[in-house]
C-alpha cells in the first residue's frame, strides 16, 4: 500500500477513526499534527487543489477558534488567499483529519469515502 500523509490531531476521536481505518488497510503514515505544525499557505494550496473541493470544505466551523473569531460572518469578505493564510495561522481552524498520497486528498472522515479513496 501507499505512504500517506495524514494531518491530524492526536486527541480527536475522528482522527484517530481514520488513521486507524488506513492502517487497516495496510498504509503507510506519515503523521503531522495539525496543532503543533499547521500546513503552510503553500501546502494549503496544493492540498486545496489536489482534493478538488471549495476552499470553504476546510474550515472547521464547528471549532471553538472558528465561532470565537466569528469567521461565519467575516469569510465570505475574505479572499482565498486571505482565507488560506488564515488557516495556515491556526491549525485549530482547519477540518481534520486530511489526508493525502501526493496526488489525491480526502478532508474529514467518513469510512465510505475512505473505502473509495484508500481502498
Amino acid at each position: 500500500m501507499s505512504k500517506l500523509k495524514v494531518y491530524h490531531y492526536a486527541k480527536c476521536g475522528t482522527c484517530r477513526s481514520a488513521t486507524k481505518s488506513l492502517q487497516a488497510k495496510g498504509h503507510e503514515l506519515e503523521l503531522q499534527d495539525i496543532f503543533e505544525v499547521a500546513p503552510t499557505e503553500a501546502e494549503l494550496k496544493t492540498l486545496i487543489e489536489h482534493s478538488g473541493l471549495e476552499l470553504k470544505k476546510f474550515w472547521n466551523t464547528s471549532g471553538e477558534v472558528y465561532r470565537e473569531m466569528q469567521l461565519k460572518d467575516k469569510l465570505p469578505k475574505l479572499s482565498a488567499d486571505e482565507q488560506i493564510k488564515l488557516l495556515a495561522s491556526n491549525g485549530r481552524l482547519i477540518k481534520r483529519p486530511i489526508v493525502t498520497d501526493g496526488q489525491q486528498v480526502t478532508v474529514g472522515y467518513k469510512e465510505e469515502q475512505y473505502e473509495t479513496s484508500w481502498g
